[in-house]
């Protein structure tokens, strides 16, 4: 995403979506991004772009990021816009036997002899925080996102913006986990993509803190708070000072000052943009609202602790939608009557608060995840009790059926 200076809060948005590349026939992962970037641009570069879109590599050669160069006005655009992209990709793809898989984690991935790292430009960076995390494991090379960038300008904005999504970065996985296999075989948790991600980089801890950040006032208490010592604690194990940027910073939300935004890094990567970029506007509108106080002042959200959120955090990364909340205190600052409830109805309040009107193309794929369950609940219903190799990739087949076409996976 290109830097935004001039945007304030909710005057721009911007898209990351990450799918990885499996072989046609058998779905296994195919490491060939570079291949695929190749004849995207016609040349040797890592970036493709398109205009309005562009795509390029991560640090594994399975994985390929699509995004809007720049923060769009509206979200309602991107969803067809991404769709295409993903049409254009899948013709290039299949030159090779290739197509693109969706969801949050590759079911049977084995990441220790699987993962092929990037050769090519920026190669030091990923070499280098290999050394120091690992990356073939999950949660580093297996995992597949959805980031959303939210502008802000000066460090009100900011503030505003921080202490609104931090209070609602917790049920996010409620929403959005669309991760409950690894290792061919159910994980126990709905948003296994999170629940690995939390522990993947924790021989340096303050690289990820609680997941959940503490409370941020402004771009100088950030550098203080979070920037210096995950620096000086990661200095001994990068001497060179290859990682140090603001990006090595993987809690679930993170400041980019390089861009004025803030970097959403929870959602997991649905069936098809159009699941997407309604998660993304579902998230916005409850965001904007608590910005915008509508339930709680900025005060009230900043105060809440941060444990207390890495515990609900918690229970929706292995639960989701079924995950049960019973801080009334917590459920007070988002304007929910009751005192107990789960997570899925939390969202159904909050989005008939802040979507009131919500029509197409956002008001099917809500429903769908409303009234079915986030994506992994979906998969894990149409698994059943049969969790064999060949039955999930029947299903899984389907999914990338769904994002070849953009339609939602229901049952």
């Amino acid at each position: 995403m290109g830097a935004s200076p001039s945007l304030h809060a909710f005057e721009g948005y911007g898209i990351e979506l990450e799918y990885m590349i499996v072989d046609r026939r058998t779905l296994s992962v195919l490491p060939i991004a570079d291949a695929l970037l190749r004849a995207g641009s016609g040349s040797d570069g890592t970036d493709v772009d398109r205009g309005r879109f562009g795509w390029s590599n991560e640090f594994v050669l399975h994985l390929v990021e699509l995004k809007n160069v720049r923060p769009e006005p509206a979200l309602e655009p991107l969803a067809a816009g991404f769709q295409g992209e993903i049409g254009v990709i899948g013709g290039l793809l299949a030159a090779h036997d290739a197509r693109l898989m969706p969801g949050g984690m590759h079911p049977w991935m084995n990441p220790a002899s699987d993962t092929r790292l990037w050769p090519h430009a920026h190669a030091p960076i990923y070499e280098a925080y290999d050394r120091v995390f690992g990356c073939r494991q999950h949660g580093q090379a297996n995992l597949q996102s959805m980031h959303l960038n939210l502008p802000f300008c000066g460090d009100d904005e900011f503030s505003r913006l921080h202490a609104a999504t931090r209070l609602l970065l917790p049920i996010l996985p409620a929403l959005a986990a669309s991760s409950p296999i690894a290792d061919g075989k159910a994980s126990g948790a709905l948003d296994t993509r999170m629940a690995a991600y939390g522990a993947a980089v924790e021989r340096v801890p303050s690289v990820i803190g609680r997941v959940i950040p503490d409370p941020v006032h402004d771009r100088a208490g950030y550098e203080r708070q979070v920037l210096a010592p995950m620096y000086r604690d990661i200095a001994p194990l990068d001497p060179d000072g290859v990682l140090r940027h603001e990006w090595l910073d993987a809690r679930a939300a993170i400041p980019r000052f390089d861009r004025s935004a803030l970097e959403i890094r929870v959602l997991d990567v649905q069936e098809c943009p159009q699941a997407d970029l309604a998660i993304a506007a579902a998230v916005t509108a409850v965001i904007r609202a608590l910005y915008d106080g509508a339930w709680s002042t900025r005060p009230m959200q900043q105060a809440i602790g941060t444990d207390v959120l890495a515990t609900l955090l918690g229970a929706c990364i292995r639960d989701a939608d079924e995950a049960v909340i019973d801080d009334g205190a917590y459920l007070r600052l988002l304007g929910f009557p009751g005192a107990s409830c789960q997570a899925g109805e939390l969202w159904q309040h909050l989005v008939d608060a802040a979507l009131p009107d919500c029509d197409e193309p956002w008001r099917t794929p809500l429903n769908v995840i409303l009234e079915q369950g986030p994506l992994a609940r979906r998969i894990l219903r149409e698994i059943g009790t049969d969790a064999s190799k060949a039955h999930l990739h029947t299903i899984y087949r389907a999914l990338c059926d769904c994002l070849e076409v953009g339609r939602m996976f229901v049952g």
